[in-house]
Order: structure tokens, then C-alpha cells, then sequence
């Protein structure tokens, strides 16, 4: 069988088409084959294949790209590439006649949020025929509803003659691409037009043209047993932009009549009922990943993972699970259950201790049996590579009792040649972590299996990947060369925070990953997509630059970009501020700075924690010079005299106006935020103006472009490494060059009314928010709309006035009404998602929701030991039968048109 394809592109002299085959080897792996094609014109390319790799039986997957001197310039939109089904016919040849296929402005159209479960349609092959000579006509339609199908009709009587009574079916080969085989020696004439048609299988619909001018198609010459295939573009319909509502709420938050204490899996499919109850159409979650280093509250923290491809142990659903035989045992743990599941917030040492002491006892009993079925065996095989270094680390952990394996006197790094032995029941190695896989399975078959639900209720679930992982975690042992151990990862000051996150984690080796085509996180997203067709991308611009703090510190003040340009002595000088680098560098630590922070303590803190360096010039003592010694010298004092002086040392360390580079000493970035500081009100004015223009040049200007080529080299990697939605949050400090990116790769951004993206607004105008983005009124990291409402009476009275059109002063506390009418207006924006807390929805009703809105807070940044246990109040069966509330939910859905 010989294929001749063809497509038009114009290049330019040195470029060259290349044809990419894409098969997949017996690992699952993909695999390319690339062939080079031929011009004339520098417009048209074709190429001939006459033998095609094994794999391609039925089906030939392909995209085109760009090569000059090697180097992919460009490439087609992999993510729904060409498909040519080649075994339902007996042909002799295939003559492919394809258009560029650029990532369409309606990409999200193709992922598995919509095709799998907004509007699910089975894909179905192409029907046999025994055509002598077939015409092909392949088209994309993405915007059709669930209940449509394409029909197609043209002028000639074989066509239909215009009349839909006998246009012709078309087939959906692929999610949202149908295609027909025409019997070429049926049609008359050389030249026919036709048109693309949208039905309605119930007929609750009128059928729908396509917009535009008829198609019109030039036949071609084919000898018998011959196809010709035509990808024609894209069909256009007159179709509104859909809308949907949805809820954010942590798993760990739900609850249930038979939860244990915690939110979980099982719970994740009461809460979806909830979510189609209501009419939404979206369910958003936090982090599920284990994050157990300590075994104590602590590791509450979701965005601390210490793997991730492991799910956290807490979210296991035991009434899913086989009973424990033990009728002593199976009284003790429901009286424990109803205990733990009464209690206002979780008791995360208490419920994880149960939980695993639950699952020990069914590991003795079941594990044996449930680890020789089929379906653990196909589990093992396929996480083999993530699970087995996984349950070695939880065991050493354990074992050592400590995450920090540097700390363990052996196993320091996982060893590869261990594998086999972990890996093989009959050994004692084997037998010490068989827990741990017996655990991973009863966690990944029950959120697979509430992934499945989601979908056969319609309702997409929505995940979350952490920006950063546990620096003593496993993916850190398993792959240090992945990781920058000497740094610590963050984000600026914002209004999350006035002095910067510390997240702790280690930062990226961008280059070591790029290496090898960013194949680490290929794995997790692709990992990801076996739960969840939509996620979010914790803090995206890590991707362009992460906020990199020295390991020395403790706030995020002293941080640079990294990657970043930055500046050296002449350039700054250049602005026309002379550079003294011993003053700029160094903390500036003055007499009237010390009587400024500390008042009549002052004299105590020169004593204590200084000595002079010139004239009335101080510099901190070698055992105080960093903020970590500082907190290590304040370590077990928390009464507030000692907190206040603690933090007043802190200060001192942070007042510096440059920092020097991490990499290149002789370069230096202006510090963040600085003109709060004494070091900045110590210039002269002249002095101060200059620092603002480099500062200003610096943050908003100078790196922009650098930046955009950064994110580009791996951001287009993971966007299209699944079928899943992509959404970003990208708010905090960002750069011009971040909407660059997410325009051209279709990312969903994060719209925040009260955290404007444009800088001469204090409120973020509803009508402005584009339709490719997620709207929210509150996150995890922010006040609840109640909290926000009472937070800052001057803002909320602007507000009041100002965004919801009132007179006179703004009500306190929020009242229900008013509520629902923020809400309201929130569901009316033109964002495709509006997806608001569970908190956010219950402040409509006064009787339902919590009499304190403080004990409604997820997360407070500002804090980096906050202790995560926020639960629902109410059993999620009794949220929805409050037919009051639920009826409210619906109609503000309703009127919203989501």
C-alpha cells in the first residue's frame, strides 16, 4: 500500500515539512518516525510512504512540523493529531490532503472535560465499504452539543440535493472529528458543493447549517481502489459560549454520615451528587498527594507532597473496604468514627493513626488474597516505577523515624538495583513494604473509581498541582538531579503576604529536566489525568521564574527570580544611582534605625545581638547574621516579648537595597518591596526617584521576554501531555509575558474580582473577565467572601458603592441576601467556569451556614505552620436536602445561563 500525503505550508528558504509518525512500542511508550517531504514552491509539500511501522494496522497517527538545520522550529498541535484509518478498506493508496492543524482558539473544546464529560459522545470506526474509487471528507466540529451529530449534504443528487431528508450521516472517528466515504463513480461532474449540518438526535433542536459559504470541492482523479482523503476546516456553527457553575472544596473538607473524621473518596462521590443536585457541572479540589513526613499535624499541609504519583493514606474510604472479622475491633473503630466525625475540624493525628492502625489490621487479614487478583497484579505493573522506590522511602521513614533521609545512616539515595528485590513477593524486602502497595492500590482503585462517577453524572473534576514537593521527600530521593537542594522556593510579597511565602520546597533544575523533555512532569500530569479532566496549575509562574530564597532565610524579602537578568554595577549606575556596594549590600543597621524598630530596647539589642562597624553604623553578630541563626536562637521562646524582638532581628537581615546574584556575584537584583524599608528612606530623594526607575525597569520590564522563552520551552510540553483542561492561577506579581503564553497555548487564567490584573482599578470589573478563564470570588489561600466583607469596612463601603450600585453604608456582618446577589453577579461574568467555595455558597443562606465566619478559613499564607482542618459543618445528605438552599443554588444557576 503506497500514502501519498500532501499538505500547503509556506516556508521559507531553509525551512523543511517533516511527516511524524507516531506509534507506540510494547512499553506504552510513543515512539516517532519521522519522514522528510518534498517542495517546489516552498507551499506545497507531499511525501510517499510505502511501508509503515508494524504498529500501524488500522490506524496511522501523524503531525507535521517545521526543520531548519535539525531543529523543530514548530510543530501542529499534538494533542489531536491527524488520523488516517486505513483497514476498513481494500485500497491499493491513500492520497492525504491535510491542513496545518495550529492550536485552535477553541482548544478546550477537545479535551476530556468536554468530550468525556460535558457532552460525551462514543467515538465509533468509520463503516466498512467496497467502493471502487472512495472520496474521504474528514472535519472537525467541536462546538456541537451532546445530543448532536453531523450530517452532510451537497448539490448533488448523491449528495442529497440540499435536502436534509436525505443528507447523509457522518461518523465521529475521533472526539469532535466525523468523517464520510463517498462512492466517487456516484457523483456527478468534477466540482460539487456542500455543507456541513448539526442534528439533533432528539429532535428538540432545529438542525443547524454551518456558517459561511458553501464548500466547494474539486474531485479528484483516482484510479480504482483508491482513496482520497480531504481534511477540510474546521466547521463554525451560530452556538453560544457554554458557561458552567461549580464548587471548590478540599476533600478533606467533606463531610458525610459515614465519613471518619476526614473527607474521603467515598465522600468525593456524595459531593458530586451534590454538585448534580444543584445543576453545577464542576468540582474542584485541593492536592491529594500523600504529604506524610511527621506523622503529626503538620504534614496537614496539601501542597507539601512528599510524591507525586502517591495518594495521601486519610482519603481511603473504609466503608468501601471488607469488614474487619474482629466483631471488638470493628464496635472499638465505629465508636471511634462517630467520635472523630463529630468533632468541628479534623483531628489529623487522631483520624491518620486510626486510619492506619484500620488499615493494618485489613492488611493482615485481606491483604494476601486482595494482592494475588488480577487487578492488583495490573496496578503493580503499571505504577511499578513510582510505587516501589515509593514504599521503600514510607518504610525507611518509618523505620528511622525521620523524612529526612540524609539523616538515615543508610539508603541515603534510592538505589536502582533494589528494585527486583522489592518487586518479588517471596523476599523479605518485598514482605516489609507490601503494606504501603497494598495501600497505594485501595487508594488508586477507589479515586479512579470516583473519577468514572464524576464522568457518568457529567461533572468534570477538577485537580490541583503544586507548584513545588517536600525537599525530604520521595521524588527528591528518588531523583536529586532533578532538584536544587542550596535554595528554597516562594513567591514575593503580595496581598497573600507583606514579607513574601517561603514554601520550603527546593527549586526546579530546569536545565536537567529539559534534558529529557521535561519527562518528570510528562509523568505527573499524565499520572493526573487518571483521576481528573481538569486541573489547575498551582502558582504558573514558577514555570517562567520561581521566587528563589536562600536557605538562610526564613520570610521570602531577600529572594530573586530564577531564572533572571540581572544587572550589573555599570548598568545600574547607567540609571544614573552611583553604586556602593559595601552600603547597598549589606543590612543597613543605623542608631535611628535600632530606636525606630525597638525603641527603649535598643541599647538591650546592640548589647545582645550587635557590634558597631563605623561611626553610628551597626553590623549583627556572625552567630545572628541570618535569619535561620536567628530562629534557631529564638527556638522554644514564644512568649510575645521574644516574638516581637525575633522578628525585629528579622527585619534587620532584610534591609538591604540589592541583592547580590546567586550565581554571578557580579550581578544584583533590586530587593522586593524595599521601599518600605529604612535602608530606601535613607536615600535622597534624587537617589530614591533613580532606584524606582531600576526597580520599576526590573520587575515589569527588563526580564519579559527572557521570561516568555523560558515558559515556552515547557510549558507547551505539559499542556499537551493529556486531554485535560488547563487552568492557571496567575495572580500575585505578573509579568506582561505570562498572558503572552496562556493566550497562545489556551490556558484558562484565575479571575479574582477583589485582586484586579489591571493595576489603575481597585475592583476588577465583571463584564472585562475574558471567557477562556476560571472565576472565583475567594480561594483556599484567601478570606472567605464573609471574612473579606468585615475585613476592611473601607473597601467592602467602595464595594458596596461602587460595584454593586447601593447607597448608604454597606450592612455588617454580610447579610444572606446580599450575599446571593455577589454571588449572582460572579455567575453572570462571561468566565466559562465560576467556580465558588462551598463556604462562598453557604453564606446565602444565614440559617445554614456558620455563625462564625473565622472558622470557615482554609489557609492563611502568611503563616507556614497553619494547621489545614477545615471541615463542612453540615453532613453533605443534609446539604442537600435543604430544599430552601438547594432550590436558591439552582436559580441563581439558572438565571446566570451556566
Amino acid at each position: 500500500m503506497n500514502l501519498y500525503f500532501n499538505i500547503d505550508y509556506q516556508t521559507i528558504f531553509g525551512e523543511e515539512l517533516v511527516l511524524n509518525i507516531v506509534t507506540n512500542n510494547n512499553n506504552g511508550e510513543c515512539l516517532t518516525t519521522q519522514y522528510r517531504m518534498s517542495t517546489t514552491d516552498g507551499l506545497h509539500w507531499s511525501c510517499c510512504i510505502n511501508k509503515l511501522p508494524d504498529t500501524c494496522q488500522s490506524a496511522v497517527q501523524y503531525f507535521y512540523s517545521v526543520d531548519s538545520a535539525g531543529t523543530t522550529k514548530r510543530q501542529e498541535w499534538t494533542l489531536q493529531p491527524h488520523r488516517l484509518a486505513i483497514g476498513a478498506l481494500k485500497a491499493n493508496a491513500y492520497h492525504v490532503y491535510d491542513q496545518w492543524n495550529a492550536i485552535p482558539d477553541d482548544a478546550y473544546q477537545y479535551t476530556s472535560a468536554f468530550t468525556k464529560c460535558l457532552k460525551h459522545r462514543e467515538v465509533q470506526p468509520l463503516p466498512a465499504s467496497d467502493y471502487e474509487r472512495t472520496l474521504r471528507l474528514v472535519v472537525r466540529a467541536p462546538q456541537l452539543r451532546a445530543s448532536q451529530r453531523l450530517v452532510l449534504v451537497g448539490d448533488d443528487i448523491a449528495l442529497g440535493a440540499w435536502s436534509l431528508g436525505r443528507a447523509l450521516p457522518m461518523t465521529e472517528i475521533n472526539d469532535c472529528e466525523w468523517a464520510i466515504d463517498l462512492n466517487l463513480d456516484e457523483i456527478k461532474g468534477q466540482q460539487v458543493a456542500v455543507k456541513v449540518v448539526a442534528i439533533d438526535a432528539n429532535n428538540r433542536v432545529a438542525p443547524m447549517w454551518e456558517t459561511g459559504y458553501n464548500r466547494e470541492l474539486q474531485l479528484p482523479q483516482i484510479h480504482k481502489n483508491e482513496v482520497c482523503v480531504y481534511h477540510l476546516q474546521q466547521a463554525f456553527f451560530d452556538f453560544w459560549d457554554e458557561r458552567f457553575a461549580g464548587t471548590l472544596v478540599p476533600v478533606f473538607s467533606l463531610r458525610t454520615k459515614r465519613s471518619f473524621g476526614v473527607g474521603d473518596f467515598g465522600d468525593l462521590k456524595t459531593m458530586i451528587d451534590f454538585v448534580v443536585h444543584t445543576n453545577q457541572r464542576v468540582l474542584q479540589v485541593l492536592p491529594i498527594n500523600d504529604s506524610t513526613t511527621t506523622h503529626t499535624w503538620t504534614d496537614s499541609y496539601p501542597y507539601s507532597c512528599i510524591s507525586i504519583f502517591a495518594l495521601h493514606p486519610q482519603y481511603v474510604d473504609l466503608n468501601a473496604l471488607p469488614l474487619l472479622k474482629n466483631e471488638d475491633e470493628r464496635k472499638a473503630f465505629e465508636t471511634l468514627r462517630q467520635e472523630l466525625n463529630a468533632l468541628p475540624q479534623i483531628d489529623y493525628e487522631r483520624v491518620n493513626n486510626a486510619k492506619t492502625e484500620y488499615l493494618k489490621l485489613l492488611f493482615e487479614q485481606e491483604g494476601k488474597e486482595m494482592m494475588k487478583a488480577n487487578e492488583f497484579k495490573t496496578f503493580f505493573e503499571e505504577e511499578a516505577r513510582w510505587l516501589v522506590p515509593y514504599a521503600q522511602y514510607c518504610h525507611l521513614r518509618d523505620l528511622h523515624g525521620t523524612a529526612n533521609f540524609a539523616q538515615w545512616p543508610d539508603h541515603n539515595t534510592w538505589n536502582e538495583a533494589e528494585r527486583k528485590a522489592l518487586s518479588t513477593p517471596t523476599t523479605k524486602a518485598y514482605k516489609e513494604v507490601a503494606f504501603h502497595y497494598f495501600v497505594q492500590y485501595l487508594l488508586y482503585t477507589q479515586m479512579r473509581q470516583a473519577h468514572e462517577y464524576a464522568r457518568a453524572k457529567g461533572v468534570i473534576l477538577k485537580g490541583d498541582i503544586p507548584i513545588g514537593v517536600n525537599r525530604n521527600g520521595c521524588d527528591v530521593w528518588t531523583e536529586p538531579h532533578y532538584f536544587n537542594l542550596n535554595g528554597q522556593a516562594g513567591a514575593p510579597p503580595d496581598d497573600f503576604s507583606v514579607k513574601g511565602q517561603n514554601w520550603g520546597f527546593p527549586t526546579y533544575n530546569w536545565d536537567e529536566m529539559l534534558r529529557d523533555d521535561c519527562a518528570w512532569w510528562v509523568r505527573r500530569f499524565q499520572n493526573m489525568a487518571k483521576f481528573f479532566d481538569a486541573y489547575r496549575i498551582d502558582h504558573v509562574l514558577g514555570f517562567f521564574r520561581i521566587w528563589e530564597i536562600p536557605v538562610s532565610c526564613v520570610d521570602g524579602l531577600l529572594g530573586q527570580f530564577s531564572p533572571s537578568l540581572g544587572m550589573t554595577r555599570e548598568e545600574i549606575e547607567a540609571y544614573g544611582l552611583p553604586f556602593n556596594e559595601e552600603a547597598f549590600t549589606r543590612p543597613f543597621i543605623s542608631d535611628w534605625v535600632l530606636d525606630r524598630i525597638f525603641g527603649e530596647n535598643a541599647n538591650q539589642v546592640k548589647a545582645n545581638y550587635l557590634q558597631p562597624l563605623h561611626d553610628d553604623i551597626w553590623e549583627l553578630r556572625p552567630e545572628y547574621d541570618t535569619q535561620r541563626k536567628i530562629e534557631q536562637a529564638f527556638e522554644g521562646k514564644t512568649d510575645e516579648p521574644n516574638q516581637w524582638l525575633r522578628d525585629g532581628l528579622f527585619a534587620l537581615v532584610t534591609d538591604v537595597l540589592f541583592v547580590r546574584d546567586r550565581k554571578d556575584p557580579s550581578k544584583f537584583h533590586p530587593r522586593i518591596s524595599v521601599q518600605h524599608d529604612f535602608v530606601y528612606e535613607a536615600l535622597w530623594d534624587k537617589d530614591k526617584a533613580v532606584f524606582n526607575r531600576i526597580y520599576n525597569d526590573y520587575y515589569y520590564r527588563r526580564n519579559n521576554q527572557f521570561w516568555y522563552h523560558e515558559a515556552m520551552k515547557k510549558l507547551p510540553k505539559l499542556v499537551e501531555a493529556t486531554g485535560m483542561l488547563v487552568c492557571a492561577e496567575d495572580l500575585g506579581m505578573v509579568p506582561d509575558c505570562v498572558a503572552w503564553v496562556m493566550n497562545e497555548l489556551r490556558i484558562l487564567s484565575l479571575e479574582v474580582q477583589s485582586m484586579p490584573k489591571d493595576p489603575r482599578v481597585r475592583f476588577g470589573h465583571l463584564s472585562t473577565f475574558p471567557y477562556r478563564s476560571v472565576n472565583t470570588f475567594s480561594s483556599h489561600d484567601m478570606p472567605t467572601l464573609r471574612q473579606w466583607w468585615d475585613e476592611n469596612w473601607e473597601r467592602t463601603q467602595e464595594y458596596y458603592n461602587t460595584m454593586l450600585y447601593k447607597g448608604g453604608p454597606a450592612p455588617h456582618p454580610l447579610t444572606g441576601l446580599l450575599a446571593r446577589e455577589i454571588i449572582l453577579r460572579q455567575l453572570l461574568s462571561p468566565s466559562m467556569l465560576c467556580i465558588l467555595s462551598i463556604q462562598d455558597w453557604l453564606a446565602i443562606d444565614e440559617d445554614l451556614r456558620l455563625p462564625d465566619a473565622d472558622a470557615e478559613r482554609i489557609n492563611i499564607p502568611a503563616n507556614p505552620r497553619h494547621y489545614w482542618r477545615y471541615r463542612m459543618h453540615i453532613n453533605i445528605e443534609d446539604l442537600m436536602a435543604n430544599a430552601p438552599f438547594c432550590a436558591a443554588v439552582k436559580d441563581m444557576v439558572q438565571q446566570s445561563g451556566r
